[in-house]
C-alpha cells in the first residue's frame, strides 16, 4: 500500500541521527582525542635530559624564585575575583571574603586534581554549605568558566592578530591563518560584550533554569580580570625561562599547553605541560633548561598553592560548621 506522506529528506534523517548520538560521541571523543595528543607528545619523553633539568633547577637564584612565586600567588588571588563577579551578577548573599576563598581553594584543587573535583564538586559542596541552591551554584560556576575562557580568547586573539606567534613550516598552512583565527577570537570577545549590552536584563529559560547575561560593565570586567590572570601565568614562566624568549612567545606556549591539558583526561595535566614545552621549545633553549623551568613552574603554580588551598578549605569547613551550630546566623556582607 502506498503512503501519501512525503518522503523524509536523507540529510534531515542523518542530522537527526547525529543529534541523537551526539551525547555519546561527545562523552568519548574528548578523552580519546586527549589521549592521542598525549601519546604524540610523550613520544619525546625518552629524550628528557633529567641531569640538565636538575642542574637548571639548582642554578635558580632565590630572588627569582620568590618573584615567580609572588606572581603565581597574585594570579591565584586574581582568579578568586571571578566568583566575585558571579556574586554580583546573581546577587547571592554569601559574604565576599567567603566567596573569594571558595574560588581560590577550588582553583588550587582544580589544577592538581582536575575540574570535576575542584572546579565543580568542591565548589558545589562549599557553596551548598554556605546556603546556595544548585541553580545559583551552577550560574556562579558557569560565569567563572566563561570568564576564564573569554579572557583566554581575548589574549590569544591579540597575540595571533599581532603576529607574535607564527606557524611552523611543517604546518603547511598560509601565514594568515593564525591572524584570521585571532580576529575571530577578538570578534567573539567583542560580540559577548555587545550581546550583554543589547540584551541587558533579558532572561532565557533553558531546561528549567533561568539564564541572564551580565551587564556590559561586568562583561568587560570578566575580560580584564581573566586576561590579566593569563598574563600573570605567562609572567611566571617568562621569569623561570630566564627571560630568554620574548614574553609573547612564552605566553603563547603556556596557553597552548593549557588547552592540551583541558582536552587530556589526566589530573593536573601531568606530563602534558612538560611534553608541550619540550616539543615547542627544546630546540631553542635546550632540553634540560626547558624541563627545569617547567618543573619549577609546576611546583610554584600548582603544588605550593595547593597547600594554601587545603588550608582555606579546612577553614571554610570549620566556619560552615560553626555557622550551622549557631543556627545559620546571617553573615556580614
Amino acid at each position: 500500500m502506498l503512503s501519501d506522506s512525503p518522503p523524509v529528506p536523507v540529510a534531515s534523517s542523518l542530522w537527526a541521527s547525529l543529534h541523537a548520538a551526539w551525547p555519546r560521541i561527545r562523552r568519548w571523543a574528548v578523552p580519546v582525542l586527549g589521549l592521542l595528543v598525549l601519546a604524540l607528545l610523550l613520544s619525546r619523553a625518552h629524550q628528557i635530559d633529567w641531569a640538565g633539568a636538575w642542574a637548571a633547577l639548582k642554578r635558580y637564584p632565590l630572588q627569582l624564585l620568590l618573584a615567580a612565586w609572588a606572581l603565581a600567588t597574585l594570579s591565584h588571588a586574581l582568579y578568586g575575583c571571578f566568583d566575585l563577579i558571579g556574586r554580583g551578577h546573581v546577587r547571592h548573599r554569601v559574604a565576599r571574603w567567603r566567596t573569594w576563598a571558595i574560588a581560590v581553594s577550588s582553583y588550587a584543587f582544580n589544577l592538581n586534581l582536575g575540574s570535576l573535583v575542584g572546579g565543580v564538586a568542591m565548589r558545589a559542596r562549599l557553596y551548598a554549605r554556605a546556603g546556595l541552591d544548585e541553580a545559583t551554584v551552577a550560574q556562579v560556576v558557569g560565569l567563572s568558566l566563561a570568564t576564564n575562557w573569554l579572557g583566554y580568547g581575548l589574549l590569544a586573539g591579540s597575540l595571533f592578530t599581532a603576529g607574535v606567534i607564527t606557524l611552523p613550516t611543517k604546518a603547511f598552512l598560509p601565514d594568515w591563518t593564525l591572524r584570521a583565527v585571532g580576529v575571530l577570537m577578538l570578534a567573539l570577545a567583542a560580540g559577548y560584550v555587545l550581546a550583554c549590552a543589547k540584551w541587558r536584563g533579558r532572561e532565557w529559560h533553558i531546561r528549567g533554569r533561568r539564564l541572564q547575561l551580565p551587564s556590559p560593565g561586568r562583561a568587560i570586567a570578566q575580560l580584564v580580570f581573566s586576561a590579566a590572570n593569563w598574563a600573570l601565568m605567562g609572567g611566571v614562566m617568562y621569569l623561570l625561562l630566564g627571560e630568554r624568549l620574548p614574553y609573547g612567545q612564552t605566553l603563547a606556549v603556556l596557553m597552548a599547553a593549557s588547552v592540551v591539558g583541558v582536552v587530556t583526561p589526566i589530573p593536573a595535566g601531568l606530563g602534558v605541560l612538560e611534553a608541550v614545552y619540550l616539543a615547542l621549545l627544546s630546540g631553542r633553549l635546550g632540553n634540560g633548561e626547558v624541563m627545569g623551568a617547567v618543573l619549577a613552574y609546576r611546583a610554584l603554580y600548582y603544588l605550593l598553592p595547593l597547600v594554601g588551598g587545603i588550608g582555606l578549605y579546612l577553614m571554610l569547613e570549620r566556619y560552615a560548621s560553626k555557622q550551622e551550630g549557631a543556627g545559620g546566623a546571617t553573615e556580614n556582607q
